[in-house]
């Protein structure tokens, strides 16, 4: 049971919540919030949140926040009752809620108490289960993700917790939680977790900063007043009223990340100081900004028209950085009030209590983007992948370019044409062949720039492919392409493993329709491990299933009779834990573990025996044998690399390419074609080119024995008259 003492505390505590929504909400509906303050103290009681604080203190605090937000009734009844599922789950605690408080407010606290069962814990598994449920929760409804930023918050200012815990929960407050202020447009909270997040990673150059900026406070407000000054009296002189001038520091965190992006000292950041003129229209808006231009000399790529051209979360402001007085760069944001409210609030200015409008009222297009996070996420399987590309999505520094009719895309800072085309839609990137940035025909690959009109060229022949990975940005355009790819590389190794199986039961008279008809079909399965047909094909086309295998799966029972004693040989051989084949002769790779696999010298890099080595599992075509130092294995997926190692009876001919550099002259090519054949080497292939310092490169594909064999005949390249150059690619 609770102390009478902390019973009058908390009593306390809801006054001062009560009397902060007196100041918005209707006198009716208050009591409502005291209704929803008793059944949470009822259900909490005595237990704690943290070694020093009760779960009521906590939820009060947490209420509070969202009462400053000015937030409807239902918010501050599901911030009170948001662990009162947790603490008892029973189905009439759930039941109550409903009848008591109502459909929505239920729903609130069954996403917070999911969500909350969570605690902190820095295994990435963990987090993306947590960032997951929280994402699915806020897209149905964003009240939910409003008061676990509240939540957060608290917990920050208060930080609670074990000394090694904090600084994991601080990098996860850093790394999310301030990014999704942002995102939302809540700038006051933002800067706030930021802040608190910084004090905890680096607590020293917290405290420098800080008393650094403490002891220039009083030369940074003369600034801030003579600035002030100089503006009024302008906007004045020019008739403008009804105008307010505000000058701010920036917040540490801000100044601290410029000091290592640009490595400077603290006395080389000028723009320390950030000043808002608020004004009563958008005409006055411009009018401001003229003035502000004639004043003080802009500086350069720093010009923000967000007026025109909104954010994603329906932020408004012209920005603009000048060289202020006594030469100090200063940054400047013009807005109305409406815009400022938006600024400083974000989504909760939308969703701030209004007599006589509902929530549902009040949804706007500002929530999309949410939704379609959520959308595109729920493909992202990996834990890693799907952690990255939710950091990349709300950390990413934006740029707003526009479609030939006007329509304004937002897209991360570096984004190219081509994560242009996939914000417009999929289809339209799947089938991009070019793109016109401002009238000009220009490669995929372009990075675009704020205000760039693009147009998109599709065609119906062109389909992504593997290079477009290595140039798209935004992880909509990644997660699209790498789809893309596994659908076509599906679809690909189905018919592969459908003509390979075709072709196996035609040895016995069978076919596939056949043996469904049978009902072998289920038995084969089942020996296969695989979930149904098309599983199975898609296996064997990519070479996942070896041709020893398909024969054992499926040759009729009858004929393995016959071939009994010989399965049992084979049986015997496989079953060996360590066992590795015996190379046949002529066989010149040996891989570990798998018999009657098609192998293949890859024609890129042209391995031979005594180049050390590794396989690519290809798409139905068995495994390509690759030098380890390959280029185009770079990019290559971990998964379908395996060992491979040469065979010591491997023999025959072997292809390498040449590149030699010599001084053109009459009769070259003759002479080392004649010091190749002369070294017992096949020529297959020449190719020639000279610059315009007579300088010839001849690029020569030769047959070798071995790589004793190619050492010799590149020592006597190198000794032909002219020759500067001779070496293997």
């Amino acid at each position: 049971m609770a102390t009478s003492q902390s019973i009058q505390n908390n009593k306390a505590e809801f006054e001062g919540l009560s009397c902060q929504a007196s100041e918005y909400l209707s006198d009716n509906i208050l009591p409502s919030l005291k209704e929803a303050y008793l059944f949470a103290e009822d259900i909490y009681g005595s237990r704690k949140y943290s070694e020093n604080e009760l779960l009521i203190d906590h939820q009060l605090e947490v209420a509070s926040i969202i009462a400053s937000m000015r937030l409807d009734i239902e918010s501050l009844q599901a911030a009170l009752l948001g662990r009162t599922i947790e603490t008892n789950s029973s189905d009439s605690t759930i039941n109550s809620i409903e009848k008591k408080f109502g459909k929505s407010v239920s729903a609130i606290v069954e996403s917070l108490s999911r969500i909350g069962a969570i605690r902190f814990n820095p295994d990435l598994d963990f987090q993306a289960e947590k960032v997951r449920k929280m994402f699915l929760a806020m897209s149905n409804d964003i009240r939910v993700l409003l008061i676990i930023l509240a939540d957060r918050l608290h917990e920050m200012r208060i930080m609670d917790m074990p000394l090694k815990q904090k600084r994991g929960f601080a990098w996860e407050t850093l790394d999310l939680y301030a990014p999704l202020s942002s995102r939302l447009g809540i700038d006051w909270m933002k800067r706030e977790l930021e802040d608190l997040s910084f004090s905890y990673i680096y607590p020293e150059e917290y405290e420098a900063l800080a008393s650094r900026e403490e002891s220039s406070l009083h030369d940074r407000s003369i600034y801030v007043e003579e600035v002030k000054k100089i503006l009024t009296d302008i906007l004045t002189e020019d008739k403008i009223t009804n105008f307010r001038i505000l000058g701010r520091p920036k917040h540490l965190y801000s100044i601290f990340r410029k000091l290592i992006a640009q490595n400077i000292p603290l006395d080389k950041v000028y723009d320390k100081v950030a000043f808002r003129i608020i004004v009563h229209d958008v005409s006055e808006c411009y009018k401001v900004l003229g003035h502000v231009h004639g004043l003080w000399k802009p500086i350069d790529g720093r010009f923000k028209d967000f007026i025109s051209s909104p954010k994603s979360n329906m932020y408004q402001s012209l920005h603009t950085s000048v060289v202020g007085p006594a030469g100090n760069f200063i940054e400047i944001q013009i807005r109305t009030e409406e815009m400022d409210t938006i600024a400083q609030e974000g989504v909760a200015a939308h969703w701030a209590y209004k007599e006589g409008k509902s929530v549902s009222q009040k949804e706007t297009e500002m929530f999309q983007w949410m939704k379609q996070l959520v959308h595109w996420m729920q493909e992202l399987k990996d834990p890693s992948d799907f952690m990255d590309a939710v950091k990349g999505e709300l950390q990413r520094q934006d740029i707003y370019v526009l479609t030939p009719n006007g329509e304004v895309k937002e897209l991360p800072q570096n984004s190219v044409s081509l994560d242009f085309a996939y914000a417009i839609h999929t289809e339209v990137g799947n089938h991009c062949m070019g793109a016109k940035i401002n009238g000009k025909l220009l490669p995929l690959k372009t990075p675009l720039h704020n205000g760039d009109i693009v147009e998109i060229l599709t065609s119906t022949n062109q389909v992504p492919n593997r290079g477009w990975l290595t140039f798209v940005q935004t992880s909509r355009a990644k997660n699209r392409i790498r789809n893309w790819l596994r659908q076509d590389e599906m679809a690909k190794s189905l018919k592969l493993g459908q003509e390979i199986c075709e072709k196996e039961l035609r040895k016995h008279s069978l076919s596939l329709k056949k043996i469904i008809k049978t009902g072998h079909l289920k038995e084969i399965l089942k020996k296969a491990g695989s979930n149904g047909l098309e599983d199975l094909l898609c296996r064997v086309g990519a070479g996942k299933i070896t041709t020893r295998r398909l024969e054992e799966l499926l040759t009729p029972p009858e004929i393995k009779e016959e071939k009994k004693a010989e399965e049992s040989i084979a049986e015997t051989f496989l079953t060996e834990k360590h066992a590795t084949r015996k190379p046949r002769s002529g066989d010149a790779i040996v891989i570990d573990g798998i018999d009657d696999m098609l192998v293949k010298i890859s024609q890129c890099c042209m391995p031979m025996p005594g180049d050390e080595v590794i396989g690519f599992i290809t798409t139905g075509r068995g495994i390509s044998v690759h030098k380890t130092t390959c280029p185009n294995l770079h990019h290559a997926d971990p998964a379908r690399l395996i060992e491979v190692n040469w065979s010591s009876g491997a023999h025959g001919t072997h292809q390498a390419h040449l590149q030699i550099f010599a001084q053109d002259k009459k009769g070259l090519l003759v002479t080392l074609c004649n010091s190749i054949t002369t070294d017992d080497a096949n020529i297959l292939h020449v190719d020639t080119h000279t610059d315009k310092n007579n300088l010839a490169r001849l690029n020569i594909k030769v047959e070798v024995s071995s790589l004793d064999h190619l050492a010799i005949l590149l020592k006597h390249l190198r000794s032909v008259e002219g020759v500067l150059d001779a070496k293997r690619i």
